[in-house]
Order: structure tokens, then C-alpha cells, then sequence
């Protein structure tokens, strides 16, 4: 790769899914039927690609699939030009299942993949948004990686009581969800335990502060980064400076980062001191006026911040342990 790739690649941080405005029919519940094949708990590594996403090796309809496991995506997606690849269904009239959902204000169609297997779970006529993933395809391009096929999302994380490392870079599932109990060999020694607050849109919040302001970040492993939402910082009057690199998301065009040096960021009882974030507008991300609530939704707390201090999420429990 030359260092021109490179600096383009690092141009385009995709912030993939971040916040999903899905209906509640597709993640309340998980509409695939589970067929058990492996052990009650399996473990699964996963890649971390130079967009800081974290990829998962699946099969879609027999076909081999990378998808991004991303705690800010409500719903499950697939690449919307990979659909006849897949050999993704439509919604039926019959259905119970909307035909298509709105995302960040268009709308995308919903498909039906008829077996999706991650590991030694099979997820027989699982629901799946289509979805235009061109931003981070041209990223990958060109970083000289795989593109993405798609995205997990809570939708599927949340039944199967998932458990994702994003230090280690493993992604623990529970295959018989008649199993009471978490994974046995979770290890919480030295972390702080960080309620998650769930919206009924099955996004992800833990509370905090921003230089000693309250305020909530919404857990987003899809995010390269942590991200500030500019006018929060302007309010705040802390100061950023330009760089080079934007950021887009599902239906939303790019939008340019700054970054600014934030005093104190806490999470839960985590303080994180000194820290750089980016600063960029996240209207038509992050919904329902709660970039205006008390406290406000400030950003989101992305994949660099959850790898550095060691960030395991507990989608059983709803809880985010840090270091």
C-alpha cells in the first residue's frame, strides 16, 4: 500500500450504522428460529479491519459473508448491491414483517435470508435490512481489505445474550437460548461494571460526563472513534481544530471531523483523562430530541475508545465493563 492510499483511506472514517431509526417490529424480538448445532457457549474471533470495525466470518444462505458486529445498529443489515449474491427473499404480503423500514430519513426494503449461520449457530428466515454500504466499500478499496457484506446488530446480539470482547477481539454467543446463565469463563477482574440503558429502539446508552458536564454516549463499536456532536462542544466552548477526514452513515452524506481535547471524559465510574475525540454533527444519527435531553446524548463512544480500555459488552446483562 502506498502512503497516498493510505492517508485517503484514513480520510474516510465510516461511521457504519450509528444509529438506526429501525421499527421496534424487526429488533424487539428475534424472528429467526434458532437451530442449535454446536454447544451451549461458543466463542468467535474476529478481525479488526483498518477502519476499526470489528468483522465476523458468517454464512448467508450457504454463501461465505464478512459482517461488521455493530452495538450501534439496531436491525441486521446486508449490502444492498450483495442481495441477489445472497439469494435474499423478499418480504411476503403474508407477513407480519414491514416491507420497508426508514433509516435516518429514507427508506430501505427488508429481505429475508433463509439461513444465516454465524459459528455453530443457524438462524433459519432471519429478517435483514438492505442497505447502501458504498462508503465503507470504497474505504476498504482502499485500504486493500475485504468489503463487508454486511452488518450484526442488536437485533441478533441482544436473543442470543452476546457477550463481545472488543480488546481481545472475540464475539461469545449463547447457541440455546433455553440455557439459563451467562458464559462461564467471563472474566471481570479489574473492570468497572457500567449499567446500559436500552431505548425502545434497541440503541445503547451509558451516562457520564464531558468535562464535568452530564451526559450519555450511545455504545457504538460501528464508530472508528469516540464522537462529540458539535454543537454539545460548542455549547461547552471547548475548542477543536481542522483535520482532514470525514465521516459518513447509512443515507446521510459525508460530514467533516474536527477534534478536540477533552478534559475529563467519564463513563459510569471510568475517568478517561486527556483524551481526543472527534467533533462532528450527528443530527439525523441520533434521534427523538435527545441531543437536546437532560443529559443530552452527547456522541457516541466508538471502537478506539472500547479497544483502549479494554471494553467488553454484556448484551445479557446490559452491561459495559471498562478498565
Amino acid at each position: 500500500m502506498t502512503s497516498n492510499h493510505l492517508q485517503r483511506a484514513r480520510r474516510l472514517l465510516w461511521v457504519c450504522c450509528a444509529a438506526l431509526a429501525l421499527v421496534i417490529e424487526l429488533a424487539a424480538t428475534p424472528h429467526g428460529t434458532f437451530a442449535r448445532t454446536a454447544p451451549q457457549f461458543e466463542a468467535l474471533p474476529l478481525v479488526r479491519s483498518r477502519q476499526n470495525h470489528l468483522l465476523l466470518r458468517a454464512f448467508i444462505n450457504g454463501k461465505p459473508a464478512w459482517l461488521t458486529v455493530d452495538s450501534g445498529a439496531p436491525v441486521s443489515a446486508i449490502a444492498l448491491n450483495r442481495r441477489e449474491y445472497f439469494r435474499l427473499k423478499p418480504i411476503t404480503a403474508e407477513s407480519s414483517l414491514p416491507t420497508r423500514v426508514q433509516i435516518n430519513g429514507a427508506f430501505n426494503n427488508v429481505a429475508m435470508a433463509r439461513e444465516l449461520r454465524i459459528g455453530g449457530l443457524t438462524l433459519v428466515d432471519e429478517p435483514v435490512v438492505t442497505v447502501d454500504l458504498g462508503g465503507s466499500a470504497r474505504a476498504a478499496r482502499m485500504a486493500h481489505e475485504p468489503q463487508i457484506d454486511g452488518i450484526v446488530g442488536a437485533d441478533i446480539l441482544f436473543p442470543t445474550q452476546a457477550v463481545l470482547d472488543c480488546e481481545k477481539q472475540l464475539l461469545i454467543l449463547k447457541t440455546d437460548p433455553n440455557v439459563l446463565g451467562s458464559f462461564p469463563g467471563f472474566n471481570r477482574r479489574g473492570l468497572r461494571a457500567v449499567p446500559i440503558q436500552v431505548s425502545d429502539s434497541y440503541n445503547l446508552y451509558v451516562t457520564g460526563s464531558v468535562n464535568g458536564e452530564p451526559a450519555k454516549l450511545m455504545v457504538d463499536t460501528g464508530s472508528f472513534t469516540t464522537l462529540l456532536h458539535r454543537s454539545f462542544v460548542r455549547r461547552m466552548r471547548i475548542a477543536t481544530r481542522e483535520t482532514p477526514y470525514s465521516s459518513s452513515a447509512v443515507n446521510l452524506k459525508e460530514r467533516g471531523v474536527r477534534v478536540a481535547n477533552i478534559r475529563k471524559l467519564t463513563v459510569g465510574s471510568v475517568n478517561i483523562t486527556g483524551k481526543d475525540v472527534g467533533v462532528i454533527d450527528l443530527e439525523g444519527l441520533i434521534h427523538d430530541g435527545l441531543l437536546e435531553g437532560s443529559p443530552p446524548v452527547a456522541g457516541l463512544l466508538g471502537a478506539e475508545t472500547l479497544r483502549r480500555h479494554h471494553g467488553i459488552i454484556d448484551f445479557g446483562t446490559r452491561t459495559l465493563y471498562l478498565k
